[in-house]
């Protein structure tokens, strides 16, 4: 019998980003897409920078009266941000 190395493209991705350990990066590359989403086209006009570290979401607003109002909604943006991504990724914002 003749072994066949035909896989679906899925299959063979998946385990690339298992052996590559990427899916982390990954999640936390569509919490960061999704920002935009989730928070409206107002507030991510004012979203000047986007990053990531150790669970934590930075979050550069310029405008103080909007970073001021977005502390009082912080948890709700976590809850929906990682409900965006299908896991726990964030498990806080910091807006500077």
């Amino acid at each position: 019998m003749k072994l066949s190395n035909d896989r679906p493209l899925g299959e063979v991705l998946k385990e690339l980003i298992e052996t590559y350990r990427l899916e982390g990066k990954l999640n936390e590359m569509k919490v960061i897409h999704s920002w935009e989403k989730v928070v409206g086209d107002m507030i991510a006009r004012h979203t000047k920078d986007l990053y990531i570290r150790n669970g934590k979401l930075f979050v550069k607003i310029d405008s103080p009266a909007l970073k001021n109002e977005l502390t009082y909604s912080t948890s709700s943006i976590v809850e929906r941000l990682n409900a965006e991504a299908g896991c726990k990724v964030i498990e806080e914002i910091i807006f500077t």
